[in-house]
């Protein structure tokens, strides 16, 4: 096979999907923009502070800029939150109390949020008396009926998972997100509405807190640092709520008005002023090696007729090895790390398994290219990032060379 000839193919069959997305991240870098603009952010947001950091520029005006830029009353942005994981599990813990109820009618979260929920003396919400009920998907999409059934006054937050994590399912898109937030409330509820937006920022033109929830978390390592955050995460929505999770992020007595940082705050914004940008790559690069696996006769999640609604693509091998051998190429083809063979190992929070490819400037950012999954049936990739669309062509390139 020409693979060069190949990739063009592809290319030309993707030409109006690759004009949306530019249309998206035209529209998403003048929202940033005007936020940048409003906020009058200026070089001296960039420094650091010691100490106790009560005269932190640099920390409030990023996260009323964060706020602004995705239509909430107030935002956290912190190297202080470790991951995307650390966001929600802090978000979490600030919300509920003793007896209230977590209800996910999004399936069961992602793994490593599980021992956060239900963990057996690990200091869980379960360990704290925070009940954990959830409801599983029809077909990849909210079950309302049952979410209907299952419903109860205990129910304090409403939890909804974006995107598929090791599930093989489409991630849900804001008019999704939309629908589910109205179905919710039409039942009376008038509690938190909490959305893990973990690889799902700057996908559309709006984002699940301007349809319906209440407060979404996520990772500065994955689409809202750009590709050029070092460390950390981000927490917005009502200003009661955060006002409530900034209790937990520090302390009750405390909380937002202190938080120094020493290593300064540069990265954190010119990543989410890059953020538009970065992310329409990463898309477009999912949506390359999208159309190259369906047309090798592998199933893409999403399917590659579909619009992707976040920056993650799951690829079906029925074959360890060739799952195995994609996911190597994509470390072989790294900037970092190149000379890296992956393999399969028993990684912390993880039931199976785990097979990951990242060789990232930022260790482990899945912004940049990268892959992983279990290794267990039916064998499953999922792709993920990169900061350029050039060096997601050049990945493909070698990835056919190996299974095409």
């Amino acid at each position: 096979m020409n693979n060069k000839k190949f990739i063009e193919d592809c290319e030309s069959r993707l030409e109006k999907k690759f004009k949306a997305v530019d249309e998206i991240a035209y529209f998403n870098q003048v929202k940033v923009m005007e936020a940048f603009r409003e906020y009058r952010v200026a070089l001296r947001h960039f420094n650091g502070t010691t100490g106790y950091g009560y005269d932190d520029e640099g920390r409030d005006c990023l996260g009323k800029l964060y706020a602004k830029v995705f239509g909430t009353e107030s935002g956290i942005v912190s190297p202080h939150l470790l991951s995307g994981t650390h966001a929600l599990t802090v978000a979490l813990f600030g919300l509920l109390r003793p007896a209230d109820t977590v209800f996910c009618i999004s399936g069961m979260p992602y793994d490593t949020l599980r021992g956060v929920i239900f963990g057996e003396g690990n200091g869980s919400l379960k360990d704290f008396g925070i009940n954990f009920e959830y409801v599983g998907l029809k077909d990849g999409k909210f079950d309302y009926e049952e979410i209907s059934s299952s419903f109860n006054e205990k129910i304090k937050v409403v939890y909804i998972q974006r995107s598929r994590g090791y599930e093989l399912r489409d991630a849900f898109s804001c008019a999704e997100i939309e629908e589910a937030c109205k179905f919710v409330r039409g039942l009376g509820f008038n509690g938190c509405i909490f959305v893990d937006n973990c690889y799902g920022e700057f996908v559309e033109m709006k984002e699940p807190t301007e349809v319906g929830a209440d407060v979404m978390a996520g990772s500065l390592i994955k689409n809202a640092g750009g590709g050029l955050a070092q460390n950390g995460g981000y927490i917005c929505g009502k200003e009661k709520y955060i006002d409530m999770i900034g209790k937990r992020l520090t302390a009750p007595s405390i909380g937002l008005e202190v938080g120094s940082y020493s290593g300064g705050y540069q990265y954190l914004y010119q990543g989410l002023f890059m953020a538009p940008h970065t992310v329409s790559q990463a898309i477009k690069t999912g949506l390359l090696i999208g159309q190259a696996m369906a047309e090798l006769g592998f199933k893409n999640y999403p399917s590659i007729d579909k619009t992707p609604y976040d920056i993650t693509r799951a690829i079906e091998f029925g074959d360890a090895d060739k799952m195995i051998n994609f996911i190597r190429e994509v470390q072989y083809a790294s900037p970092v790390d190149s000379f890296v063979t992956c393999e399969p190992w028993d990684m912390p929070g993880y039931d199976e398994q785990i097979i990951m490819a990242a060789g990232t400037f930022v260790s482990g950012a899945s912004i940049e290219l990268s892959a992983d999954g279990p290794v267990k049936p039916p064998y499953i990739a999922y792709f993920q990032g990169g900061l350029t669309y050039e060096h997601g062509k050049y990945a493909l390139e070698r990835i056919l060379n190996k299974i095409g």
